[in-house]
């Protein structure tokens, strides 16, 4: 996993590696235009003869952008730099760095407008739009000229290239600061920063990739980042290895409670998203009289019925039966498809207390414990809940869904170590927090994924991890991780508007590569 770090840790960052390690702070600049480059052709191609368009504010992330502009002329392309300061604002590195442009591009390649009508005229001939404005330096408002350029940017609706973070964007919280450049890819430099992943950030951002300055391994450690970025990598470092001398008893048993009459489907998704991520075994504790539905739509998944209310929904007589049923279970999923009738409710408050095996629960068996959370705290292992906002606020006293997506980050991280549990609040960049107060941000997903039956998806997935031995913190951030590929693949061949539940478990086998699509 990569550090996410704040603009002062990233500040501490290069101010180390300029006076510790004595690397000068041109240096890193032009590695940072540098490493710029090899992006910009993997996204649109050659660039020799495209018409591209560098806006470039005072500091030095406009001392970015001339390099990014000379290096771009070495490579045949046509480069256009509007200047929205004059040479004697701009930072000492950053005028150093238009000096060198100037030497090899002439005085007028470098345009400095006069009105926002001068800027719009210039990006509208444009093939691609460099924002090369502000970075993680800013804190106030964008006004002025910074602005108009920023709206022009955007109103022109050209590929857009952020350098950093989209100029607009705070750092730190993902807030557009009165405008906010709607990037296609954003190249930010050293480490990636938490405002690109909440927020307005999301949507402004659009891919993000890393150029490396070489700032110091030693340096990066010596921050004790509490923020984590999930990585290809990672998530295949965790992935159980499949020995030839293995069997499906090796690959762990997961019992599913879950499904009720109407939403066995719920049931049926989690079961076969554990059984695609690795479980060797899976069975399902289900209603007795849903149990023949669920069989008709399970092959491989095994089912075991159970006590049922008038409603045909668990009822609380079989708590011994589902104790005795998870005791004999490496991992235990509960609540997709439960529903909220009371007597359930009370069965799931109950089950809660006296679990004592992994455990993963979401769905209806997290709004069983509404106004409860102090349950999760009585649990004898920690277990893993996966909230979307609306079960989160169900949790969280006097919390709306509103107000948990306005602070996802510190409202999952608050609960994980208050609650002593693992929590995954989904959503458009899925937060993972842990009982010590780590967290992690999983950069996988798209909109498409919005849709019924993903939840129950991740909560099988996690499941299957669990039965095979992986640490809760393990489970929880590769089973997020895969689950996000999978769901970029099935946005990829179906559409983002088409997807359904089913797509992603079909692309978790091709979600399960060495590198995980990297």
């Amino acid at each position: 996993m990569i550090p996410i770090v704040t603009a002062d840790q990233m500040r501490t960052l290069d101010h180390r590696t300029i006076t510790d390690a004595h690397v000068p702070s041109l240096t890193l600049m032009e590695r940072a235009g540098a490493g710029v480059i090899p992006h910009l052709e993997t996204r649109y191609g050659p660039l020799a003869g495209k018409s591209i368009a560098i806006v470039c504010g005072k500091g030095n992330n406009g001392g970015d952008g001339f390099v990014i502009g000379r290096l771009l002329r070495r490579k045949k392309a046509r480069v256009q730099i509007l200047l929205l300061a004059s040479p004697a604002e701009l930072s000492r590195d950053a005028r150093t760095m238009h000096q060198r442009f100037q030497r090899v591009a002439g005085q007028s390649a470098v345009r400095r407008p006069g009105c926002p009508d001068e800027i719009r005229q210039r990006l509208a001939t444009s093939d691609i739009i460099v924002d090369a404005i502000v970075g993680t330096g800013l804190s106030t408002s964008i006004t002025g000229l910074y602005l108009e350029a920023i709206l022009s940017i955007n109103a022109a609706a050209r590929p857009t290239v952020a350098i950093d973070l989209p100029s607009g964007l705070h750092a730190d919280t993902g807030h557009a600061l009165g405008a906010a450049v709607r990037a296609d890819l954003t190249v930010t430099v050293g480490l990636p920063k938490v405002g690109l992943y909440l927020g307005a950030g999301i949507d402004c951002s659009g891919e993000v990739r890393l150029v490396d300055i070489g700032i110091p391994d030693e340096y990066v450690e010596a921050l004790g980042s509490r923020l984590w970025l999930l990585t290809a990598a990672a998530a295949s470092a965790t992935l159980p290895v499949r020995r030839p001398s293995s069997h499906k008893g090796t690959y762990g048993h997961v019992g599913i409670i879950a499904g009720s009459v109407g939403k066995t489907g719920a049931a049926a998704m989690a079961a076969l998203a554990a059984l695609r991520i690795g479980a060797g075994l899976v069975t399902v504790a289900v209603p007795s009289s849903v149990n023949d539905v669920l069989e008709a739509k399970l092959l491989e998944v095994m089912t075991l019925p159970m006590p049922e209310t008038k409603s045909r929904t668990f009822a609380r007589s079989g708590l011994e039966r589902l104790l005795a049923f998870a005791s004999a279970r490496d991992a235990v999923v509960v609540g997709p498809g439960l529903t909220t009738h009371p007597e359930t409710v009370d069965l799931v408050q109950e089950f809660v207390k006296r679990i004592d095996k992994p455990c993963v629960l979401d769905a209806d068996a997290l709004n069983a414990l509404a106004g409860k959370a102090s349950l999760l705290t009585e649990c004898k292992k920690p277990p893993i809940i996966t909230p979307h906002p609306g079960e989160m606020a169900r949790l969280e006293t006097e919390a709306t869904t509103q107000s948990v997506n306005q602070d996802r980050l510190g409202t999952a991280t608050r609960f994980a170590r208050e609650r002593g549990v693992f929590v995954i609040l989904k959503g458009a960049r899925t937060v993972i927090a842990r009982p010590d107060g780590l967290a992690a941000i999983c950069p996988t997903g798209n909109p498409g994924m919005a849709t019924a039956g993903t939840g129950d998806v991740l909560t099988g997935m996690v499941g299957g991890l669990l039965a095979q031995g992986l640490s809760p913190w393990d489970a929880a951030c590769t089973a997020t991780y895969i689950h996000g590929v999978a769901g970029d693949l099935a946005a990829a061949r179906q559409g983002q508007a088409s997807m359904l539940a089913r797509d992603l478990i079909r692309q978790i086998p091709h979600a399960l590569t060495p590198t995980l699509h990297a």
